[in-house]
């Protein structure tokens, strides 16, 4: 799938379970920060993943479903990446990003900045929860964390 076929399907809420994977979040993530604000950006994801999620007829509970914490922290990580590398190893495509950053492709990567308890918290799912762990990167375009 091109990065454009990716996009009209998220817009059209039309991804299937089986291309809603973590690469899939990814390369999403990488394409709207390309266009888009961080802010912006954000809230698209905030806005269609739930709905994208809702038509598979995924659960939603305390430990499914849209997370806004690890939407938001994913985000960072991916717009801090971009941030660091564009001039060194600059994606001409969201696969090709993917692959020059295996960093990110383990859902897993936020265990580094935050506990399970912390980020399947009830407050972490409506609303950003800063990491109880170490601290997220941080780059210029990234706003600051509301509290």
């Amino acid at each position: 799938m091109t990065d454009a076929e990716l996009l009209a399907a998220y817009k059209q809420c039309a991804l299937s379970e089986a291309q809603l994977d973590h690469r899939t979040h990814v390369k999403l993530g990488f394409l709207l920060l390309q266009a888009h604000s961080f802010d912006e950006a954000l809230a698209s994801l905030g806005e269609t993943l739930p709905v994208i999620n809702a038509r598979l007829g995924k659960p939603e509970g305390p430990l499914e479903g849209y997370n806004e914490t690890t939407t938001h922290a994913f985000l960072q990580l991916i717009r801090v990446t971009m941030d660091a590398y564009t001039e060194l190893m600059p994606a001409a495509n969201a696969d090709a990003f993917c692959e020059a950053h295996p960093q990110l492709m383990s859902k897993h990567a936020l265990r580094l900045f935050y506990s399970p308890e912390r980020r399947q918290h009830p407050d972490a799912k409506i609303r950003f929860v800063e990491p109880d762990l170490a601290p997220l990167p941080v780059s210029n375009s990234v706003p600051p964390a509301p509290h």
